[in-house]
């Protein structure tokens, strides 16, 4: 958000330069850890991230999961949870 036009003016006369702001790519600060547990049971996976707030996706197996009473996505600033209700063989 801070890219664009800046003007420096004297009133009699004026400069002007452009700001190119390059973003740096959002990077896990904490990677996801393997974890075990039993069936029918609830676990939370989370990870953290460079970037407060960046968007992050859930998948599994290429396909992205949605929040539903199986799955609950939740993300404070950098990092982000997601809980998997009534574990099953399928959920591995």
């Amino acid at each position: 958000k801070d890219a664009g036009d800046y003007i420096c003016d004297s009133g009699d006369e004026q400069t002007m330069a452009s700001l190119v702001v390059k973003a740096l790519p959002v990077i896990f600060t904490q990677p996801l850890q393997n974890q075990q547990a039993e069936e029918g049971s609830t676990i939370t996976l989370s990870c953290e991230i460079s970037k407060p707030n960046a968007t992050v996706q859930w998948k599994k197996a290429g396909t992205v999961l949605r929040s539903s009473d199986k799955y609950k996505m939740r993300q404070a600033g950098s990092v982000a949870e997601l809980t998997i209700r009534n574990l099953s063989a399928a959920d591995a």
